[in-house]
C-alpha cells in the first residue's frame, strides 16, 4: 500500500533488483548532490552546536572570534557567490551535454553525468549552498555576539567552491577531448567484461557438456516474455542454483540486449522435475524494461564506441574515427582474453543447467567493426586503418581466430572499386592487407587480392 503512495520516479527504483538500482542511481544527476546536502545539514548542526551551545569563542584566541553582524554579512554574501558559481557550473554542464549529443552520441550523455568527478563537483556546489543558506537562517535572529566555527567553515566552503569550479571546467574540457572520450568508452566496456561478464558467467562455463538430458527434451516447456522491452539483466547465479534444485536445464532463446515482445519465446526448460516448475520464479530472474543498459550488455558499449567513429565520419573528422578504431582493437583483446565462447553454464556438480545463445569471437568482431566499415565504405583511408587494426589484433591473439579476422578483412575490401581508388590509397591498403595475410598465413589469398587491384594482362 505504501509503495503505491510513492511517486513513480521513486517507486521504479524500489522495484529494481539491487544491482540495477545501484547502477541506475549512479547514472542520475541527483544522487551525489543528495549525499552532499545530507552532509551539509550535519555540518550545520555541528557548527551551530559549537558556537551557540558550547560557545567555543571562550576557548579560542580573539583573532578567530567574528562579530555576529560581520558573520551574517559574510554568510549572506557567500550565498549569492556560491549560487552564481553553481549557475555557471550548470551552464557548463548543459554545454557539454549538448556538444556530446550533437557531435558524438546521445548515449554518451549518461557517461559524463555518471562520472564521479562530475557527480562530486555538482554535489559540492549544492551541499555548500545548502550549508550557507541554513546557517544564515539560524543565525539571523540569534542574540549571540561572536561566532567561530560558522565563519571559519563558511570561508573554507566558499574557497572549496571556487577551487571546485576551476576543477570542473578543467574536467569538462578534458573529458571532451576525443582521445579521452574514446578511452572512457573503452574502459567502460572493459569494466563490463571484468566485473560483470567474468563474475556472472565465466566461472560457470564449460566447454563440453556431459549430460543435456536429451531424453526429456521432447517434453520441454516454453515460457514467453511477460512484457515487451529489452532484456537488461539476468540473475545467472540464482537461475543455475534453482535449476539444480528443480533438476532441469534452461535454454535461452534471446540474449541480454535483445528486444523482445510480450509472448515471444524467452526460455524453455526440460528435465526430471519439469512437471513441478513454477514458471514465474524464473521469469522474475530476467529483468525486461523499456531501455538498454550496460550492466551485462557488452554490445551496447561497443555500439557507443562505434557511434563515435560513425559521427566523426559524418563530420569529416577522420582522426577521431582512427582513434576509435584503435580503441576498439584493444577492446577485442580483452574480449578474447576474458570471454570463453561456449553457451553452456554448469552448477557445482558440473551438470549443465543453463544454455545461452551461441556467440563467437567473429560475432564480436562484427559488432565492433561492422557498423564502422558500413559507413566508411567509400573512405579508403579509414578502411585501410581498419585493416591495419585487424592485423594488430591478429598479432596478439590465438591463431585459432586468425581466419575470422582474415575473412572479415576480405569482406571489407570486396566493395572497393579498383578503378576509382587513388594509386597511393591502393598501395597503402594492399600493404595493410599484406601484413594481415602474413600474420594469418594467407599469403596465397593475398596474391589474388593484389592481382585484383593490379591485373596482369
Amino acid at each position: 500500500m505504501l509503495m503505491k503512495l510513492l511517486p513513480v520516479s521513486i517507486r521504479k527504483y524500489l522495484q529494481m533488483p539491487k544491482r540495477q538500482r545501484k547502477h541506475e542511481m549512479q547514472m542520475t544527476i541527483w544522487y551525489m548532490p543528495i549525499v552532499y546536502i545530507t552532509l551539509s545539514i550535519f555540518f550545520v548542526a555541528i557548527t551551530l552546536y559549537l558556537d551557540i551551545i558550547l560557545q567555543i569563542e571562550q576557548y579560542t584566541f580573539s583573532f578567530f572570534r567574528i562579530n555576529a553582524d560581520i558573520t551574517r554579512m559574510l554568510v549572506s554574501t557567500l550565498i549569492g557567490g556560491i549560487l552564481t558559481l553553481s549557475a555557471f557550473t550548470l551552464n557548463s554542464l548543459l554545454v557539454v551535454l549538448t556538444t556530446f549529443s550533437g557531435q558524438f552520441s546521445p548515449r554518451m550523455l549518461l557517461n559524463f553525468v555518471s562520472d564521479k568527478r562530475t557527480q562530486h563537483a555538482l554535489g559540492i556546489f549544492n551541499g555548500n549552498f545548502v550549508y550557507v543558506l541554513l546557517v544564515f537562517l539560524f543565525i539571523g535572529n540569534t542574540q549571540h555576539e561572536f561566532f567561530v566555527a560558522v565563519p571559519i567553515l563558511t570561508i573554507l566552503l566558499a574557497f572549496t567552491s571556487a577551487i571546485t569550479f576551476i576543477y570542473f571546467i578543467n574536467h569538462a574540457t578534458t573529458w571532451m577531448q576525443v582521445h579521452n572520450i574514446t578511452d572512457s568508452m573503452k574502459q567502460s566496456s572493459k569494466q563490463i567484461i571484468y566485473h560483470t561478464l567474468t563474475k556472472d558467467l565465466e566461472k560457470y562455463r564449460c566447454e563440453e557438456p556431459d549430460d543435456l538430458m536429451e531424453d526429456y527434451k521432447d517434453k520441454a516447456v516454453s515460457v514467453g516474455a511477460v512484457k515487451s522491452g529489452y532484456i537488461q539483466l539476468v540473475d545467472y547465479r540464482g537461475m543455475i542454483e534453482e535449476a539444480r534444485k528443480d533438476q532441469i536445464i534452461i535454454q535461452f532463446h534471446a540474449q541480454v540486449g535483445d528486444y523482445i515482445l510480450k509472448g515471444n519465446e524467452l526460455i524453455s526448460f526440460w528435465g526430471p522435475g519439469v512437471d513441478e516448475i513454477e514458471e514465474d520464479k524464473y521469469c522474475t530472474m530476467i529483468q525486461i524494461d523499456y531501455k538498454e543498459t550496460e550492466l551485462q550488455d557488452l554490445q551496447m558499449g561497443m555500439h557507443k564506441l562505434a557511434e563515435i567513429a560513425i559521427k566523426s565520419l559524418g563530420n569529416n573528422d577522420p582522426k577521431t574515427a582512427t582513434n576509435t578504431i584503435h580503441q576498439m582493437a584493444e577492446l577485442m583483446l580483452t574480449v578474447e582474453d576474458y570471454i570463453t565462447f561456449t553457451p553452456y553454464l554448469m552448477d557445482n556438480d558440473e551438470q549443465v543447467r543453463v544454455i545461452l545463445q551461441s556467440e563467437s569471437f567473429e560475432y564480436y568482431i562484427y559488432r565492433g567493426f561492422g557498423f564502422i566499415r558500413h559507413y566508411a565504405r567509400n573512405n579508403h583511408l579509414i578502411i585501410t586503418e581498419l585493416v591495419s587494426a585487424l592485423a594488430l589484433i591478429a598479432g596478439s591473439i590465438d591463431r585459432s581466430k586468425h581466419q575470422m579476422l582474415w575473412e572479415f578483412a576480405c569482406d571489407t575490401i570486396d566493395h572497393i572499386e579498383e578503378e576509382v581508388i587513388y594509386h597511393l590509397d591502393k598501395s597503402f591498403l594492399l600493404s595493410s592487407i599484406e601484413r594481415l595475410a602474413a600474420v594469418t598465413d594467407n599469403k596465397l589469398d593475398y596474391h589474388h587480392i593484389h592481382r585484383r587491384f593490379y591485373p596482369v594482362d
